[in-house]
């Protein structure tokens, strides 16, 4: 192969290499936007709603605010609660909404003074909030506490 060949299988390999990063790149600023699979279950996402884990009260709630920046959703929540440090604190990017369920890829952190040893518990990754049956709230659905054996029901209601 001749110095001439090289180079022109060179700068075709690099060429082809450019293009595939464009199209990788081009990919990836395409996910940032939520995967709306059902635009009346995301009309009743969007907006407030009242937000609650189970462990710091059923009689007062936090609320969870739905946004949608150019067609990408985002989910920002908190419930404190009264008299003590317990939280509840939820934020991320919805991924998916379908019409039962919605997709966030995110940060989950609890604090309940009688779980854990009273330490903050945190969760990042992809969660998935789900209605069932007549329910009139998301649940999460990855309930189990990775940092101690109980179930944390953790819901957004609707409006």
């Amino acid at each position: 192969m001749t110095k001439k060949d090289e180079l022109t299988k060179y700068f075709r390999m690099s060429l082809a290499a450019a293009f595939i990063l464009t199209v990788a790149a081009a990919g990836i600023a395409g996910q940032n936007k939520t995967d709306v699979q059902d635009a009346r279950a995301a009309r009743m996402l969007l907006g407030k709603h009242m937000f609650s884990l189970q462990w710091i009260s059923w009689d007062y709630f936090g609320t969870a605010t739905v946004a949608n920046a150019g067609g990408l959703y985002t989910i920002k929540a908190e419930q404190k609660g009264r008299g003590n440090t317990d939280f509840v604190r939820l934020e991320g990017e919805i991924r998916t909404i379908s019409a039962k369920e919605f997709i966030m890829n995110g940060t989950i952190v609890t604090q309940v003074h009688h779980i854990n040893d009273g330490d903050p518990c945190t969760r990042e990754g992809e969660f998935t909030f789900k209605i069932t049956g007549t329910r009139k709230y998301w649940r999460l659905q990855q309930m189990d506490n990775p940092c101690d054996p109980v179930v944390d029901y953790i819901d957004v209601f609707f409006k």
